[in-house]
């Protein structure tokens, strides 16, 4: 079935069709030649498959550094990340230092990301192999996937629909840094609605439900959402 693409741009909109094996990302960079910028996607879960130039916004993610465990630690008493990340111990700076700071400097498979838009910090992402936690990877419908943990930490922004935005921006960096992977994997709370819609936007698929144990014994039951590389960004 034909894939229909809409790209937006200052008021005017541009439409076409995905061309055999053409990506949605080729397309859109297709349908949007000649105008400044690179299409991002506002919407890819729908028909058709919206993507927007705007030059005005622009968004970014970036290593994260011992520098900005400070306001890593203030996301983390949001209520809106909070609650979602409370797995990972107490939100105060000690804790968080003490949880992130391992893998800011490489010393675990797990790398860390600030996510900007015009230059500001909104929120943190985190990446790893999903092969690197085997016990999590046979979870998983790919285990050579590379998974993906997200927030928009800055609560101006969420309900912005810059969630998608951040998550194509990490995964155009993910796909220079793992040329061989076929598929992105995130596993959001099945409750976490926001959070399942963000990956929807960007072009992820809701998959099979599982449960994920927790530390203190318990699981949560999460919902595996898988981005197919090939198709969406070539």
């Amino acid at each position: 079935m034909s894939v229909r693409l809409a790209v937006r741009h200052r008021g005017e909109e541009r439409t076409g069709l995905v061309k055999t094996e053409e990506s949605w990302a080729a397309a859109a960079r297709r349908l949007a030649s000649g105008w400044l910028g690179d299409p991002m996607p506002i919407d890819l879960a729908g028909d058709p498959k919206v993507f927007v130039v705007d030059p005005l916004t622009v968004v970014a993610v970036r290593p994260m550094t011992r520098g900005d465990l400070p306001v890593m630690a203030r996301w983390r008493t949001e209520p809106h990340v909070h609650r979602w990340w409370a797995e990972d111990g107490e939100p105060t700076l000690a804790a968080v230092t003490e949880k992130y700071a391992p893998r800011i400097e490489g010393e675990t498979p797990t790398t860390m990301w600030v996510a900007e838009v015009n230059g500001r910090s909104v929120g943190f992402l985190q990446d790893y192999r999903l092969s690197d936690y085997p016990d999590y990877a046979v979870l998983c419908p790919d285990p050579q996937a590379v998974g993906v943990d997200y927030a928009i930490g800055e609560l101006a922004w969420v309900g912005r629909g810059i969630g998608a935005r951040v998550l194509w921006a990490w995964m155009l960096r993910a796909r220079s840094r793992f040329p061989e992977v076929t598929s992105y994997f995130a596993a959001p709370d099945h409750r976490n609605e926001a959070s399942l819609r963000m990956l929807d936007k960007a072009g992820f698929v809701r998959g099979t439900w599982f449960d994920e144990p927790r530390s203190d014994d318990g699981v949560d039951t999460v919902v595996g959402c898988t981005l197919d590389v090939a198709t969406v960004l070539g």
